[in-house]
């Protein structure tokens, strides 16, 4: 822990520094001066993990991850100001080991909850962690004391005070090999092995079934020996058949699910609010003068939503990926290239291909 006080040690002093460095770095959008004021505020406590590299110490290379936090004792919780990892020590599970750590903190300090605002890019990392959008905690215990964003979104985590989050590998562990143990019980499968079936041995069974396909995939299955053994039911067979059938239909079913998920990401970014709904051609007279082809998100909302899979508007991703070029297009020919609409649809243009990768 790392904590600012009245007399601080010089390497704490020290450390201070490094996070201010540290979230500077991780956070540009952040201002440098915020950032110093909050780390260095006493109401602020910090936890960092350290490296153990010799080479390292007393560096700002030193500090591998590390969050501000302000605690609120006498309203039971704590509002993250900062989270972040080093560029060179991220996807090593250092995120989850110092939110883990600072849990821990929190429940020897008393604290209920945590609560924050994540931008677009850190809402994912907090929903691992246990963060939700869904706020809890009363509204009366927090307003007015911590500090409101703009475009940020409300998060919040509540902790639990019998859970030990430093241990929270072990219990997982824990918890699978009781699972494991339990299938072991009741498993044949140690028990008895049986011989391999021959390329001929199915070549009788199965006409015996009749020409409906799933009657012969069942029968061919439970002609395996071990299978019956093994509990297995020709209706338990055949459930698994059908399964198999619409996971080879599953691209067709869940085109309809990703091309939705694409426009809500889209919807999320602070550049997508020209283009949410139609141009009002009642206020801009003159719109489809210029522009003879109008889309925007909510028509491509409807067209996605409005049919089947099957039967739908949009048959591949390539072709919603058209409408949003085009929609693109359609902003920076209507409007001035320094106008913020402008602006919003060459934001637009850059985060496409972070959607459609291949095809970008």
């Amino acid at each position: 822990m790392v904590q600012n006080t009245t007399r601080a040690e010089p390497v704490t002093l020290q450390r201070l520094i490094g996070l201010k460095t540290l979230f500077a770095k991780q956070l540009p959008k952040m201002p440098k001066d915020y950032i110093a004021r909050l780390v260095f505020d006493r109401r602020h406590k910090s936890l960092a993990i350290l490296s153990d590299d010799p080479t390292v110490q007393g560096t700002d290379e030193e500090i591998i991850g590390a969050i501000c936090y302000r605690p609120y004792p006498d309203m039971k919780f704590a509002e993250i100001a900062f989270c972040a990892v080093s560029a060179n020590q991220q996807v090593k599970g250092y995120g989850t080991k110092v939110m883990n750590l600072v849990k821990q903190q929190a429940v020897r300090e008393e604290l209920e909850y945590f609560i924050t605002y994540a931008d677009n890019y850190a809402i994912g990392y907090f929903k691992k962690q246990g963060f939700s959008k869904t706020i809890a905690m009363p509204k009366t215990r927090y307003h007015g004391l911590i500090k409101d964003y703009d475009g940020g979104t409300i998060m919040e985590c509540y902790i639990h005070p019998s859970i030990d989050y430093t241990r929270i590998p072990q219990m997982i562990a824990a918890q699978r090999q009781f699972i494991l143990d339990r299938i072991s019980k009741v498993a044949l499968s140690h028990k008895k092995t049986y011989s391999p079936v021959s390329s001929t041995y199915f070549q009788s069974i199965g006409k015996a079934a009749g020409t409906n396909a799933v009657d012969q995939a069942v029968a061919r299955a439970m002609a395996i020996p071990g299978v019956v053994e093994a509990g297995w039911t020709e209706a338990d067979v055949a459930a698994a058949v059908w399964a198999a059938q619409k996971e080879s239909d599953r691209p067709k079913n869940f085109l309809k699910s990703d091309l939705l998920q694409i426009l809500q990401k889209i919807k999320d970014q602070p550049f997508a609010w020209p283009f949410r709904e139609p141009v009002d051609t009642k206020l801009v007279t003159h719109y489809l003068e210029i522009i003879t082809n109008p889309i925007d998100l909510g028509t491509m909302e409807k067209r996605i939503r409005k049919s089947s899979t099957e039967n739908g508007y949009y048959k591949t991703k390539q072709m919603l990926y058209d409408d949003l070029i085009r929609m693109v297009e359609n902003c920076k020919t209507f409007n001035e290239s320094d106008s913020s609409y402008y602006e919003c649809a060459v934001s637009l243009e850059r985060f496409l291909p972070t959607l459609f990768p291949d095809l970008a």
